[in-house]
Order: C-alpha cells, then structure tokens, then sequence
C-alpha cells in the first residue's frame, strides 16, 4: 500500500518536475510575449484553420457524387446479376430440353426394347427393391493403417474413402446383379466416371460429400448376399478392419433413382439411304 500511495503522490518524474520549474522561472512557459512571434502563431492558426474549412468543404462537395457512383455500381450490379440468373435459367430450361429429346429418341429407335433401353442408358427414373449401401470415413479419416488391400502407401493409406473405394463398390454391384445404380443422387450410366480431386470424389465431375449413399435396384436379398460374397464386398470389409472405414448394407422394398441428367451420344449418326443427301 505504501508504494502504491507514493506512486500516486509523485506520479510526475522529478525530473520534469525541474524543467518545468526552469521554463517558468525564464519566462518561456505560455504565449509568446514578442510581436512576431504572435503573428506567427496567429499565422499557423489562421492556416489549420483554413486547411480544416478547405478539406471539409471538398468532402461536402465531392458527397453526392461519391454516393451517385455507388447507386449506379450498385445498379450495375443488380442488373448483371438478373442477367446472368436469367441466362442460368436459360440454360437449364435448354438442357432439360435436350434431355427430354435424348429421351424421346432413345424411346422411338429403340423399338420394342425401347424400355431396355431407357434403363441401361439412365435416361428414365426407376424404382423398385433392391438395397441401400452407405459407405463413410473413418472416425478418425487421419489415422493410417497396417497391411492391407491398397497398393500404396502414405497419404492413400488413411480412414478416408477414396475414388478407387467407390469405384470397386460400383462395380461389385454391377457384377452381382443391379439394374440400376446411384451415388448421392447422382445417375451412374455406361458412361460416368468416378475420380478424385484432392480430397473429393467426382462423379460425373460432380463433387460429393460423405457419407456416400449408393443405392441399387435389383432382387434385394440375392443382390446383397452376391455383394458381400464377393471380392468387392470383401474388399470393402477388409477395408474396415484395416482402416476403420465404416459400411452398412440393408434390403430395401422400393428404392428410387433419378434420371441421368444428360445423355450425350458422342459416336452415333443419323442413317441416310443411298442416293439421298
């Protein structure tokens, strides 16, 4: 308590405490008492002043031109935003046009298989039973494991499920009897493609997101007891043993799948007979 009282009681340093005392005694402390250095202060008042007046007067000045500029950027904002909404919309109305035509084409060539058709080329909705495979990261997605069926080494060895992961499940599916296959939401035809970017898997260079929900139509019970007897279903157990990524598979009575959302005839051509053009 002592020391905080002293410091409160000589909270001015000594030392200037003298000066201060000095500058008094000679008579420098306060206004100045000659005429020309009162004019010079007058001077430098009269001059901040006048900068002060001047600066204020401009920011007055320049206010309403400053916040036309920002209504009309913002106006150029609102109306490059509805163009482009308008141009998105645009676009999705001419691919769903495109789809549908897709559609109706495969529908009219394909003749009494026209069906057919539409289920293995992904271009018709479908639903009936089959099974729900739900394929996530391990808890701990960081941590690598052992020995196991991955060939490499390092980063590829970790909780997380990877695109080759993915594509074995697909495929295992396939061989054990789908009709009809989808990730997320997201159609699987002849020619989708399931890849990674960093950490994503792609489908259809579509990003998606754990957990991975795949489902499948086909006879349900005999589709997943040839699933998890198969190499790709072992593969996948193997999986959680050696990296804790997690599985679960369950029969479904019905399940549904969208439609591809484009099908793109890369090869095909429209016949022409002989002697036409």
């Amino acid at each position: 308590m002592s020391l905080l009282t002293n410091v409160m009681d000589h909270s001015l340093d000594e030392g200037y405490a003298e000066a201060a005392a000095r500058k008094q005694a000679d008579g420098t402390v306060g206004m100045p008492r000659n005429l020309r250095a009162r004019l010079g202060l007058a001077a430098g008042l009269v001059l901040a002043a006048l900068v002060v007046t001047v600066g204020a007067a401009q920011a007055r000045v320049a206010a309403p031109a400053v916040a036309k500029e920002r209504e009309e950027l913002l106006d150029r904002i609102d109306r490059e935003t509805a163009a482009a909404d308008k141009l998105e919309k645009t676009v999705d109305k001419l691919r769903d046009d495109v789809s549908t035509r897709q559609r109706e084409a495969l529908k009219t060539s394909g003749g009494d298989g026209s069906g057919l058709v539409d289920l293995l080329s992904g271009a018709t909705a479908v639903h009936g039973p089959g099974v729900k495979l739900v394929v996530d990261d391990a808890e701990e997605a960081d941590g690598s494991g052992g020995d196991g069926p991955r060939e490499s080494s390092g980063f590829s060895d970790t909780g997380r499920v990877r695109d080759r992961d993915m594509q074995r499940v697909v495929n295992g599916l396939w061989q054990s009897g789908a009709e009809a296959v989808s990730i997320n939401g997201q159609r699987l035809t002849a020619l989708s493609a399931i890849r990674a970017a960093g950490d994503a898997i792609l489908v259809d260079n579509k990003p998606l997101v754990p957990p991975y929900t795949v489902l499948a139509v086909g006879d349900g019970q005999r589709l997943s007891a040839a699933f998890q007897s198969s190499l790709d279903g072992v593969y996948l157990s193997v999986l959680k043993e050696n990296y804790g990524i997690r599985s679960s598979i369950s029969v479904e009575d019905d399940v549904r799948l969208p439609a591809a959302p484009s099908v793109i005839v890369r090869t095909a051509k429209p016949s022409t007979e002989e002697g036409t053009s």
